[in-house]
């Protein structure tokens, strides 16, 4: 389940001092965070260049340098300090059986919810190694709240501790036990979706595609009505140029990716293994209809749009947004200013154009 480490005082300083600055004039932003900063045609957000101008200014190694559980700590106050959890109707954790022992789940419910609702079940992110059910709490609620669906958040087991493919096969099996539970759940048994970000994007594609290979291989098992990977991991088998680009001060950097990889895998081959690289898997035909979020600035960018474009040419219904001036985790800022609640409210229409789709085949 989540872990908040103890707050400390200079972390509350911290998330006051960031939304005082995310309130401020523009102009008086500009000031603090410097000269626009431009590349690959795209001009980096102005609250994001000024949060990431505080964060330099605090200084420090960054957590890829540190023990596991460090990094874990810091990860999780860092998240703390730019979320905002905004109420919703219900929060229930419990656990469900997977392969390799009980899966902690928290589901989130509407205020007033309808009995056709639909549950989406949501992967985190943190490389598979960091973040926890408190890692996306906040996007969670968002959804629920503006978009009124359910959420069935999976705290999976993580690496080092459990190497692939152990957390997936906790996500797989959270998302079969979602799609036959949801009358329990009370949701639409035709209407369960996956989504996630980062490392909750990767796993979001994967399930998808091993749901529907199992189909192709004449199971009968359930298949997600809609996926919704958020800037996602789809190639752990080599850096595209964008790792270049974006690598370094911006967030997620091209050392924590290594450092991810090299807690995640077993062994280098593995990165070739569609379950870990979606990008390299050879049929791509029959996949759920798709929305595909990607941010500008960060380094999985290429190879995000690179997914996106081989699902097309499969003939997967696939919605792309590219949010130009955004970097990796910005989802997860909806308590740091107006960009990422902004961002979260086109994607909450996007889903719900996805979720009628899904209805109105489930009718027909």
């Amino acid at each position: 389940m989540s872990t908040i480490p103890p707050i400390a005082v200079s972390d509350r300083i911290a998330r006051v001092v960031l939304k005082g600055f995310s309130a401020l004039p523009a102009v008086v932003q500009r000031a603090i965070a410097g000269k626009p900063i431009v590349i690959d045609g795209q001009e980096l957000q102005l609250s994001t260049q000024l949060g990431l101008r505080l964060i330099s200014l605090v200084g420090g190694e960054s957590f890829e340098t540190k023990s596991v559980p460090v990094a874990r700590d810091e990860v999780a106050r860092q998240l703390w300090m730019i979320g905002d959890p905004v109420p919703v109707g219900e929060i229930r954790e419990f656990e469900i059986d997977g392969p390799h022992g009980s899966i902690p789940v928290r589901l989130y419910r509407p205020v007033d919810p309808e009995t056709d609702t639909a549950l989406v079940v949501y992967y985190h992110g943190g490389g598979w190694v960091v973040g926890d059910l408190g890692e996306c709490d906040s996007v969670c609620r968002f959804l629920v709240k503006h978009a009124r669906v359910s959420v069935l958040s999976v705290d999976y087991r993580l690496a080092p501790e459990h190497r692939f493919p152990k957390g997936l096969d906790d996500c797989l099996a959270a998302f079969d036990h979602a799609a036959t539970h949801a009358r329990e759940l009370g949701c639409d048994p035709d209407l369960v979706g996956v989504a996630g970000e980062s490392a909750g994007g990767n796993i979001t594609a994967v399930v998808s595609l091993m749901t529907t290979d199992r189909v192709r291989m004449g199971g009968a098992a359930p298949v997600p009505a809609f996926q919704m990977p958020f800037q996602p991991v789809t190639d752990l088998s080599s850096k595209h140029p964008s790792y270049e680009l974006f690598g370094k001060g911006f967030g997620l950097t091209e050392a924590q990716m290594d450092w991810y990889k090299g807690h995640y895998l077993n062994s280098a081959e593995e990165a070739l293994d569609p379950r870990v690289s979606p990008l390299l898997a050879k049929d791509l035909r029959g996949l759920p209809p798709a929305l595909v979020v990607v941010a500008g600035f960060d380094p999985l960018r290429d190879e995000a749009l690179a997914y996106a474009g081989r699902m097309q040419e499969a003939g997967v219904p696939v919605a792309v947004r590219l949010f130009p001036g955004a970097t990796h985790a910005e989802l997860n800022a909806t308590g740091a200013g107006n960009t990422s609640r902004e961002a979260l409210l086109e994607i909450v229409g996007a889903m719900s154009v996805l979720i009628g789709f899904a209805r109105a085949r489930s009718r027909s």
